[in-house]
Formats: structure tokens, sequence, C-alpha cells
């Protein structure tokens, strides 16, 4: 028998032959750690399209594949998550993502559901109207069994809603109305602050300096307010309390007034479609009877009236083109992971890499090369110099 075909068999086992040798010679460039995990090196996002229930997070991951050839078999997906002062915002996963050797960009869509969103400004407001945004990318490849984690160096996300409230300059209140001389009361100073928002409602403390420039008592027998937020009704109310301010006093008038928590996923869709600005408007009216009167008038506080302009930035790349970069930080954190084994490393000049095998021992390396190697038992400390560092920038290629 022709040992060609004992062997072999025919041109087609040839070929499979060859196939499978070099599938195995690649698994085992990878187990030997000749080839690398592709890794996130950067990432891009901006809103898409936004209706009632979820607003879409477009994304562009720039992905580094260190090895020769592309990792197109379907192995390879992408995890993705926002969080928002530890509220998630957004969660998505791409599965079978094709990426070709050297640098590469692959995209995908997140959708951000909307009833996140008051939790998210509950915690935004206790939080000084500060947030920290953080997002994480994930790359994981079943042919290796390894991940690659980029983490973006977090935002902070400040906004100043009240700050412009707050003022000392006199504001006339007149009443319009037949036989009174106007004005009838003076705003000397106004103050707000926020009280403890919860998922029900966000207080606004607000405080009146209220002076009477006549010579008789003034009766504002309610106050009332009217907020939106870019035409989005998120608060009214009406106090029943009844204050009298003497003729050439000033009084102090506490205010509290309340926006709805529950209707700012609304108003979120408006500030997104709105390129994240927002007209915020407070309107107030009072029940007033002025001196020498027996009626009480409506009148609109137009002196009163706030008005603020709210613009935020989350990713931090509004007016940059499709293609700019997002910013993803100087001091990102990448995590490799291969079973029960982490590595991660950042890019700021103090990075430090750090593995966790299975049995507890711990080695930490930093850039200068100084390596720190501690075991479970976190008694015995060994420090030697290797590699001029080199170890801190092994984890794109292992």
């Amino acid at each position: 028998m022709d040992a060609r075909a004992l062997l072999f068999g025919s041109k087609l086992r040839i070929a499979v032959t060859v196939v499978a040798g070099l599938a195995l010679a690649g698994g085992g460039a990878f187990a030997a750690g000749f080839l690398g995990v592709p890794a996130v090196e950067s990432v891009d996002n901006r809103f898409g399209d936004v209706n009632e229930s979820v607003s879409e997070v477009e994304t562009d991951l720039t992905i580094d594949n260190p090895n020769p050839v592309g990792a197109n078999l379907g192995g390879v997906r992408v995890n993705y998550s926002v969080a928002m002062n530890d509220v998630t915002m957004a969660t998505g996963e791409k599965r079978g993502v094709s990426v070709a050797s050297g640098t590469s960009t692959t995209n995908l869509t997140t959708d951000l559901r909307n009833d996140r969103i008051p939790a998210w400004w509950v915690s935004h407001v206790n939080s000084g109207e500060s947030s920290d945004l953080a997002v994480d990318a994930t790359v994981t490849s079943s042919t290796l069994g390894r991940s690659m984690s980029f983490q973006p160096a977090n935002r902070d996300v400040d906004t100043d809603v009240l700050g412009q409230f707050n003022s000392s300059e006199d504001q006339e209140i007149d009443a319009n109305a037949p036989l009174v001389s106007d004005p009838v009361l003076v705003i000397e100073e106004r103050n707000a602050s926020w009280g403890e928002a919860t998922s029900q409602e966000t207080p606004i403390d607000l405080t009146f300096d209220v002076h009477n420039p006549k010579a008789s008592p003034v009766v504002v027998s309610s106050i009332g307010y009217d907020i939106t937020m870019n035409d989005v009704d998120v608060g009214d109310g009406e106090t029943a309390e009844t204050v009298t301010i003497p003729g050439g006093e000033t009084r102090e008038v506490v205010f509290p007034t309340t926006i709805r928590t529950q209707s700012l996923d609304d108003w979120w869709v408006s500030h997104l479609r709105n390129d994240q600005v927002t007209n915020l408007t407070i309107d107030f009216y009072a029940e007033i009877q002025p001196p020498g009167s027996d009626e009480s008038y409506r009148v609109p506080l137009n002196g009163m009236t706030y008005e603020k302009t709210i613009e935020t930035d989350l990713f931090g790349n509004k007016g940059e083109s499709a293609d700019g970069d997002a910013g993803t930080g100087s001091d990102a954190e990448t995590t490799t992971t291969s079973g029960d084994e982490q590595t991660t490393s950042s890019d700021d000049e103090s990075a430090t890499t750090t593995t966790t095998t299975d049995d507890g021992e711990t080695t930490t390396t930093d850039d200068g090369g100084d390596t720190t190697t501690t075991s479970d038992g976190g008694d015995d400390t060994t420090t030697t110099t290797e590699d001029d560092g080199l170890l801190a920038r092994e984890p794109l290629t292992g």
C-alpha cells in the first residue's frame, strides 16, 4: 500500500491534518504565552437614540490584538457597563466579536434605562450635586480562557442647580391692583438649599427675607410655586400658612418646595434631546391682602422667578467628532484574569502590576522594577529587582 495513502488516505485528509496541526500549534502557542489576549486601549461613548424607556449609549472600543492573526472564531466577547455613584445605569454584552491583528475598533450599543435616573438623581443631590461616573469594558477570549478588563479614569460630574438662587439684591413685588400703590413688598434676600432627597421627593428649602415698605401690615395668606425642567412639570404646591408682615418691618419667610423625584425620568429624555442642556424655572405666586384692602389678590412674584441653565457632559466629549478620543485618562487601569490569576496595570508613572495566585501568594511590581512577594500568611516578604521594570508591562502580551 502507498505509504502516503496509508498515512493520510487522501488529499482531503492531508488538508485536515495540516489545519489540525496548525490549530494545535496555535493552541500551544496560546498556552505557552507566546500569544496574548486582545485588550481594550480606549473607550469613546456618546448618546444615540432616546425614547421614553431607554437612552442608547453608543460605544467605540479601540482594541489591540497583539497576535499575528485575527481572533474571529466566535470566541471573543465584550462586556460593558456604566455606573454613576455606584448606581448601575447601563450594561451590555457583544458576542462573536471579530478582532483583526493590530489595532481595530468595534462598536456596540448599550441601553441606559431611564427608570434608573431617579435613583442616580437621589445619589447626586445627596452627594452635594456630585457624581462619580465609572466605565468598565472587558474583552474575554474563550479560546485562551483569559480576559482583559479596561477601566478608564473615573469622571466627576458636578452641577450647581441652586447656586444662583442665593441673592441679596432687592426685588420689588407689585400687586398691579386698583387703588394699591406698588411695590407692596420687597424681597431683600433669598437662599436655597437641598433637603434629603428620597425616591419620592427632592426637597428644596427656600428662605426669603421679606420687607414691608408700607406703614400698615401686609398679609400673605399663601405662597405657591411651579417647577419645570425643559417645560417638563416636575413640582408644584402651595402653602396655607398665613404670614403677617408689620409696616416698615422685615420678616423671614421659610418656604419649602419639592421636586417629584419620579418625574425625573421624563426630564432626562428632554435633557438628552436638548444636547444635555436643561432650562430650570421656578415660578412663584402669592395671595396678598394689601393695606387698606378687604380683598386678597393673587400676585405673580415675577421678581422671585428663578431660572437656571444646567448643562452636563457626562462622557467628556461633547462637540467632538464621532472618531474623537473620549479621554480615557492617564491613570486608566487594565486587569488581566486567567483562571485564578489576576494582573492589574496602570498607565500612570506609579504603575504597579499585581498578580494573585491560587495559593494566596501575591506579587507586586512597581514601575521601577522592585518586586515584593508576600505569602498567604503575610509574614515572609522579599524584595528584588528584575527586568528593569519590564514586568509592569507584561499584561498586554501575557
